[in-house]
């Protein structure tokens, strides 16, 4: 390993530039716009009857990047990119038929056109022009015709509302299939047949207003209206299910009584578990040798069958289980989500991904396959994540917040410049920065991106039910869809921001209700106008850290410079941070980041890194 000095004249150099010569408005570059999202709305305004003037800033002679960014009810992924994420134009009066122009926006994730006089049939190529929407709603319109089969290619939907049109024919089966659909709505339509019985359960205020629907939730049965001998008969088929149904109560009434936890066995949740808790020789395989030997059957009953109770976070790779064993001990169990490694290609990266151990870094003790489940067992946090710590608990002073930037710029910075081969974690955020005790940060969930799926195209990265990852992804990336290591610089730069602001990335409260934007956006906005000190947290103001938070801030803007060129590597991000905090002594001088054999820091600056070339 080359080793370099912890803060040499190069990055001596770069912090004092940060601090005293680059404007925080000029550290974000813009790339070009994109022509076909451009395209799109000024075809959709051509194809809308717009009565009342409401798509009066829709204008197109502006040739700044990112103008469209400004149109009302335009959001995009990010202001100097020109890449639409959703189109908000509810309640407008806009007339004509569904405009076809929106098929030019293939990135975006949120559609909401309710409220309007909206008219036609809902285009049976929507999911295919935009394959990446989350939610639709067309609620309050006059669409016609039936609800397109087609909408269940639209995989990452979440919300549909399609509620008080003029709809007909029957809901299709196919809607079924969408397992992130939890948002429905097809009350006060024209809709017949049955309901799926998927959605049994639901509310019967998704579906009143249809005559011709029937079965549950509705109280109407699919039979009324039918012949009297078809009534009988459907009569007899009911009595004979309720007896059952009485005879199978009090069986259970008399010999199981099913306890809450044995309800909470049967949740759809715990299922999986009592398929891999039958057999045997199901091994679980530690990466050190625990004193006590740990087997599947002790995470079994020290997480009580992976009881939902247990549960202690989910995310795109899994959900994270709390595991309390039997002398005591902590650990966190993590359950992947499907994914198409063979358990021979899971096994290897599961000993590469052992070998990479830091003082910053989430320790993977150990794993185990059981038929298609796979469980990684981790070292439990007992502070949870930045996330909940920062905007759920704001519990974290001003030098808790930079020992955390600190440690986990450390532990990124090894990922990138000491691995052989590098690691670009992917899907950096506050969530995947866990804290121990003594709230030292901890970087987990690096090097499951790959492990999910090997050619993935990191799209799911951030199209996901919660948004749980917006405004922390790198603007270049829409353009590219390649992970890159200033990828995570960018990243890891919004996580900064959250610190030293206390705002979240994506839902920020500024007073100003005009203010359309993310976190790096209301930066940008604040810096363009002299104003950036307004963006720091003000319960740290005035405890005399000011001159820290201003050039703790400032690092966090080269962070999200726009063009990865031009952002610092994730070596210099460290020694910048561990310089404000030196006399904090939150580094010494074990906590050097080497440099990878053969390379250099400046090998790791510019180049761009194909996601299936990382661990």
């Amino acid at each position: 390993m080359a080793k370099i000095p912890s803060v040499d004249v190069v990055s001596w150099v770069l912090f004092q530039l940060l601090l005293c010569s680059i404007p925080c408005h000029s550290l974000l570059q813009t790339p070009e716009f994109d022509e076909d999202d451009i395209k799109c709305l000024n075809q959709t305004k051509a194809e809308l009857t717009d009565p009342n003037q409401s798509l009066f800033t829709w204008r197109f002679g502006n040739s700044s990047h990112g103008f469209i960014c400004n149109f009302v009810g335009i959001q995009c992924w990010h202001n100097d990119d020109g890449k639409v994420l959703s189109t908000k134009l509810p309640g407008m009066e806009l007339s004509g038929h569904f405009p076809s122009g929106l098929k030019y926006c293939g990135s975006m994730t949120n559609l909401d056109l309710s409220s309007n006089s909206l008219s036609g049939s809902i285009p049976k190529d929507l999911c295919k022009w935009l394959p990446f929407l989350v939610q639709i709603d067309l609620s309050s319109n006059q669409f016609t015709g039936s609800i397109p089969p087609e909408l269940a290619n639209c995989t990452y939907l979440n919300v549909l509302h399609l509620n008080d049109n003029q709809l007909s024919g029957s809901i299709p089966w196919e809607l079924t299939r969408l397992e992130r659909l939890n948002d429905l709505n097809f009350a006060n339509n024209m809709l017949t047949g049955p309901i799926p019985a998927k959605w049994a359960s639901n509310s019967s205020d998704f579906f009143s207003g249809n005559p011709g629907l029937c079965s549950k939730p509705l109280s109407k049965g699919c039979a009324e209206g039918s012949s009297s001998n078809m009534g009988v008969v459907i009569g007899g088929a009911a009595a004979g299910v309720l007896v059952v149904c009485l005879l199978g109560f009090a069986f259970w009434w008399y010999f199981i009584r099913l306890t809450p936890e044995k309800l909470a066995a049967l949740k759809d949740e715990n299922k999986w578990a009592k398929r891999i808790k039958g057999p045997k020789s199901i091994q679980l395989h530690m990466f050190e040798k625990p004193i006590v030997k740990i087997r599947l059957a002790d995470l079994m009953t020290a997480t009580n069958d992976f009881s939902p109770d247990n549960i202690i976070g989910t995310g795109r790779t899994g959900t994270v289980y709390k595991a309390v064993l039997a002398d005591g001990s902590v650990l966190a169990i993590k359950r992947l989500k499907p994914s198409p490694q063979t358990e021979k290609q899971f096994k290897s990266e599961m000993n590469t991904l052992a070998h990479l151990r830091h003082r910053n870094l989430v320790p993977l003790l150990g794993y185990c396959v059981a038929g298609q489940e796979k469980l990684l067992v981790y070292k439990h946090m007992v502070k949870g994540n930045l996330w909940e710590c920062l905007h759920n608990e704001h519990s974290l002073d001003w030098t808790s917040r930079l020992k955390i930037g600190i440690g986990a710029a450390r532990g990124l910075a090894w990922l990138h410049h000491s691995c052989n081969p590098r690691v670009i974690h992917r899907n950096i955020s506050s969530s995947s920065i866990l804290l121990d005790e003594d709230y030292e940060p901890r970087i987990t969930d690096f090097g499951l991106a790959r492990l999910m799926n090997p050619v993935d195209t990191h799209l799911s990265t951030f199209i996901n039910g919660d948004f749980g990852d917006l405004g922390y992804v790198a603007p270049e990336y829409m353009r590219t869809l390649v992970a890159t290591l200033k990828g995570d610089v960018f990243s890891f730069g919004v996580v900064l921001l959250e610190l030293v602001t206390g705002q979240k990335p994506i839902d920020v409260v500024t007073g100003d209700e005009s203010f359309k934007g993310n976190l790096v956006d209301w930066i940008t906005q604040l810096s363009n106008n002299g104003h950036v000190k307004e963006a720091i947290d003000k319960s740290l103001v005035g405890n005399g850290h000011d001159d820290e938070l201003l050039q703790f801030l400032r690092v966090a803007c080269a962070c999200v410079l726009s063009g990865p060129k031009e952002r610092p590597s994730m070596y210099e991000v460290y020694q910048l941070l561990r310089a404000i905090g030196e006399k904090y002594n939150f580094s010494d001088q074990n906590d050097e980041i080497p440099l990878a054999t053969g390379t250099t820091d400046a090998d790791y600056s510019d180049e761009l890194i194909v996601a299936r070339d990382t661990v």
